[in-house]
């Protein structure tokens, strides 16, 4: 175990906890006041503001140059790609669905794992495959009969290649995030994000009416908080987290943002509470869990 875990653990627990409460509040945001690439460009650009004007009050960091490009690689899977997919993803489905294939995660570490480093994949991690892959087939099947969203099934494969993008960005970047300190790395990502995104938004679908006159105060306070809480801080944490403990653990955490996402999303209406989504949560927990056993006990 690395030393100081216990601050590791700490740090990941809040940032799905805040990743949690951010999928509702991202719905709300996309239901009314921003565009998919309005939401990402806001992210970005005012995400790497911050970081870059934090650096500056921090000693300097020299990043190698092999090094930079994977963080930029990894701004790239990890925020464009994974959270423009999410994005899209709560446009056409709901919160809960989203939420539950994003538990998926320690299955897709391992999957990519054993696929680009050669990790063997024992029974008890195949078996957690299968678990996994049960619980997303379930919701697949019953979204026609049980679905709230405009398009469940588009928006359960978009967020499954939003985990698939996560995935390979917590794998290319556990190297990096030893050597760097999370202010340095995160400057850099959010800097080719807004790189990417902000002209997409500009010259392409637009920002949405919360750069307009019609904007209310509930709409700047909600995109306060996804840049706030779920961007600048959530992604300060990871990797943070990731000196202290491995990708495949931080992985597993994001069940916690599965459990915090659902729970609020039904509270306030967002979602209904049907059989399958609870047994399909079930499942999908269950194969996290097996996986990160199986994982201990092949480390």
């Amino acid at each position: 175990m690395k030393k100081n875990s216990f601050a590791g653990h700490s740090a990941i627990i809040v940032a799905n906890t805040l990743f949690g409460l951010g999928v509702p509040v991202s719905k709300l945001l996309l239901d009314k006041w921003v565009t998919p690439m309005g939401y990402m460009a806001s992210r970005s650009f005012f995400a790497a503001l911050i970081f870059w004007v934090i650096a500056m009050f921090m000693p300097k960091e020299k990043v190698e140059r092999r090094d930079l490009i994977i963080i930029l690689l990894g701004g790239v899977m990890g925020f464009v790609i994974s959270q423009t997919l999410t994005a899209w993803a709560l446009v056409y489905t709901t919160p809960t669905y989203y939420s539950v294939v994003a538990a998926l995660v320690p299955v897709i570490v391992m999957l990519l794992a054993a696929l680009f480093i050669g990790e063997k994949i024992t029974l008890l991690k195949f078996i957690g495959v299968v678990v996994g892959i049960t619980g997303t087939l379930l919701m697949f099947l019953k979204v026609g009969d049980n679905g709230s969203g405009r398009n469940d099934m588009l928006g359960i494969l978009l967020t499954f290649l939003s985990a698939v993008t996560w995935g390979l960005y917590l794998i290319i970047t556990r190297k990096v995030s030893d050597k760097y300190t999370p202010v340095t790395q995160m400057k850099w990502v959010f800097l080719i994000s807004a790189v990417i995104t902000v002209p997409w938004a500009l010259f392409g679908d637009g920002l949405g009416p919360l750069y307009s006159s019609a904007v209310e105060l509930s709409g700047v306070l909600e995109m306060a908080f996804i840049v706030v809480c779920c961007t600048v801080l959530g992604y300060f944490l990871i990797p943070y987290a990731m000196k202290y403990i491995g990708a495949t653990t931080v992985s597993v955490y994001t069940n916690l943002q599965t459990i915090v996402a659902s729970f609020v999303a039904i509270i306030i209406g967002q979602d209904i509470l049907t059989w399958d989504k609870p047994v399909a949560l079930v499942l999908v927990l269950l194969s996290a869990y097996i996986v990160n056993v199986a994982a201990a006990k092949s480390s």
